[in-house]
């Protein structure tokens, strides 16, 4: 398998909801199996099918887990020399040129992804006009809503 880049605070999340996945919500799902056995037929008791289906959605997410963890290659940009290069976990300040407003993203691995938090996945379109770049460059960055064009004003390794 490929490595699965990720910051460290992206490991460190998702280790995080690995243990709780598997030292707290896994028992409570074990526990509500066992009550619902008690009430009777398995066929006719929905109680029992819901926390066979919370168990089975509950492993699969274990197992997805494990194995991003097993091949997590964790890139920590707080230890390289800031060159102003846009590169993978680097938080980049752009200019829309069209709107001329700011925007900050930081490019993080795909299951860090969060818009509402300007956490841009490595794999989107604007992370991957914006690899390779240096500040004052300006990138035109094909979206779901058309081209837009930014120019850098800031790349910051945080």
């Amino acid at each position: 398998m490929k490595p699965v880049p990720m910051t460290v605070r992206g490991e460190t999340q998702l280790r995080e909801e690995l243990d709780h996945l598997k030292n707290v919500r896994r028992p409570k799902i074990i526990e509500d199996i066992a009550v619902a056995r008690e009430h009777g037929d398995l066929k006719e008791n929905a109680e029992y099918h819901a926390a066979r289906e919370q168990q089975a959605f509950c492993e699969g997410r274990i197992q997805d887990i494990e194995s991003k963890l097993s091949n997590v290659q964790v890139i920590d940009v707080t230890k390289m020399t800031n060159n102003g290069k846009v590169i993978f976990g680097s938080t980049v300040t752009l200019l829309n040129l069209d709107t001329d407003k700011e925007v900050t993203y930081c490019i993080v691995g795909d299951d860090e992804a969060d818009i509402k938090q300007n956490r841009i996945s490595v794999n989107s379109p604007i992370a991957r006009g914006l690899i390779g770049k240096q500040v004052e460059d300006e990138v035109m960055v094909v979206t779901p809503g058309g081209e837009v064009e930014y120019e850098i004003v800031s790349v910051e390794y945080i």
